[in-house]
């Protein structure tokens, strides 16, 4: 598969999510590099199909909560 390496992340969520989010951790410690691996895997597709079809150049992932 992959080369692999470890990345310790700090996310702020709501208290409700953050529990569940900790109890599934707890539960399933792979549970949730899956989720994150998805989540990237998919946003890395969604980037490059933009970029491809609209010419867009590629732009850096945003973190932190969406600007309004």
């Amino acid at each position: 598969m992959w080369e692999t390496r470890s990345v310790e992340l700090s996310v702020q969520l709501p208290r409700e999510l953050a529990d569940q989010a900790e109890e599934l951790q707890a539960a399933d410690p792979e549970f949730m590099s899956r989720v994150i691996l998805y989540g990237l895997t998919r946003r890395s597709i969604y980037r490059h199909l933009r970029q491809k079809e609209s010419g867009f150049p590629e732009i850096e992932l945003e973190v932190g909560p969406p600007h309004l």
